[in-house]
């Protein structure tokens, strides 16, 4: 999706891939305007945020998610979908809230990326 990752981050992604939620940017579109709730959660870096993100987005890095994500009025049912840059470390951030029991959880599959390239309405800081 834009980077070249090494092959022991690429394969810890692809094992993620194969048993998270996964959307494309036309499914987490039609999540947007559904009548359903969603959480939006953006896994990239504060520096990454900063930069530009979701309006309305949760920010929780992929390194402090574990320990933060019960800070927040999320439940374990409630439908989930996370992002970063092109859907990497979100895949592996899905997977772990998946182990802590988080049943509804999506990885955006494109990230930032996607959202910028399909103009879903943003934030800037």
């Amino acid at each position: 999706m834009g980077k070249k990752h090494n092959p022991l981050f690429l394969e810890r992604v692809e094992r993620s891939r194969s048993i998270i939620n996964e959307c494309n940017i036309d499914e987490f579109s039609s999540m947007l305007s559904d009548n359903d709730a969603l959480v939006v959660i953006d896994v990239r870096e504060t520096h990454e945020y900063q930069s530009g993100h979701m309006e309305h987005a949760i920010h929780i890095s992929k390194g402090v998610l574990e320990r933060d994500i019960e800070k927040h009025p999320i439940g374990t049912s409630d439908r989930i979908v996370l992002y970063c840059g092109g859907g990497f470390r979100s895949a592996i951030a899905a997977q772990s809230m998946k182990e802590m029991g988080y049943e509804n959880v999506y990885s955006l599959w494109g990230g930032w990326r996607a959202i910028l390239a399909a103009d879903i309405k943003k934030s800037n800081l």
